[in-house]
């Protein structure tokens, strides 16, 4: 086994992004196979590797990638096992990246095609699609614009929808480079890989590539910046752990608050029922008073229930707040947390974090 692993972003930069010709034409090669169309000639836009690879997480390691026609291409390898947010944040990554265009002076009818593609080690569609190409489209399926004319793509690739078992001749050009994305780390131990890279010449360009970091030294960059991945992860995680405890106060605060307006709507409402009584004994003097009693006895049955909705809602809430909080001690839990470090993160003791696992 060696070091190198395409599904490390850093190292996924780093053999398709470095500013040389062998990066270059790996990339077009990668391009070329899944938008499924000849790429001739691209350029990185931000094809600098990080120097100090202790300072990474100020540094992007997408790729932006320029075709002669100004198409643009923001190109990412996605290993976060978690579907939290993804497609928003890629939906906002292709909105930022069509919206970056210099339009001062121009017809819309200018604008270039942009394009965010996106390497998932996860599905996201339940479908067996590998490459998927998503459009701005009517509830119906109609497009919003000609396809002719459709400047914004966002296309995900899934990888573990490919089957590895798959027999070598039975596999696409997108199936083949994404098993060598997947296992390229076993190297030649894996026979489909000896193989590939014996009869594919695509293949033996990465190949070429991955060996450029495969050395000790590189095998240390790497592991650091797993590291600091995973550390930016459970950070992440732990903010998140962080508001769904804040709003599982909330939700109580809100349940007490409508507990209480429904104590006042019945007080208020038996004490509208004891003045229409007494309002009624005296019907012959007080016709004013029992109107007045009726009136208030409408308004607190409204009250009341409004009162009761607002409960019901603050239940839904709370519900929502402790499944939420489940997720996340869930989610810390298989991370590898012990239930000791959950419990530092949250204000739950280990017994309850135990029955949350376990429920």
């Amino acid at each position: 086994m060696r070091s190198a692993n395409l599904l490390n972003d850093f190292a996924f930069k780093y053999v398709f992004g470095e500013d040389c010709k062998e990066a270059n034409d790996a990339l077009k090669s990668l391009l070329t196979v899944f938008l499924e169309r000849k790429v001739n000639h691209v350029v990185v836009k931000n094809s600098e590797m990080v120097k100090d690879y202790s300072k990474m997480k100020n540094s992007r390691l997408d790729l932006l990638v320029e075709f002669d026609d100004q198409t643009t291409v923001d190109l990412e390898m996605q290993l976060r096992q978690t579907k939290d947010h993804l497609p928003n944040r890629f939906n906002y990554y292709l909105a930022r990246l069509h919206g970056s265009q210099d339009m001062e002076g121009k017809s819309y009818s200018q604008l270039k095609e942009t394009i965010v593609m996106i390497f998932f080690n996860l599905i996201l569609v339940d479908d067996d699609e590998i490459c998927s190409t998503f459009t701005m489209r009517k509830w119906s399926g109609i497009p919003f614009v000609k396809e002719s004319e459709d400047c914004m793509k966002l296309i995900t690739v899934e990888m573990p929808k490919v089957d590895l078992k798959k027999p070598l001749s039975d596999m696409n050009e997108q199936e083949k480079m994404i098993y060598y994305f997947l296992n390229c780390h076993k190297g030649m131990d894996d026979s489909k890989i000896k193989m590939m890279v014996e009869k594919d010449e695509v293949i033996q360009m990465l190949e070429k590539r991955v060996e450029t970091i495969s050395d000790d030294r590189w095998k240390k960059i790497i592991e650091d910046f797993r590291k600091l991945h995973e550390n930016e992860e459970r950070i992440e995680l732990q903010l998140e752990l962080e508001e769904a405890q804040k709003q599982v106060k909330e939700a109580h605060k809100a349940k007490e608050e409508a507990r209480q307006a429904t104590q006042e709507a019945r007080k208020a409402q038996e004490d509208a029922r004891k003045a229409e009584e007494k309002a009624q004994k005296q019907a012959e003097k007080a016709d004013k008073k029992v109107e007045e009693a009726e009136k208030k006895s409408k308004e607190a049955e409204k009250k009341s229930k409004e009162a009761e909705k607002k409960s019901e809602e603050a239940d839904k809430k709370v519900e929502k707040a402790n499944k939420q909080v489940k997720q996340m001690v869930c989610k810390m839990y298989e991370d590898g947390f012990t239930l000791e470090q959950i419990s530092a993160y949250c204000s739950l003791n280990v017994d309850e974090i135990e029955l949350l696992i376990k429920s």
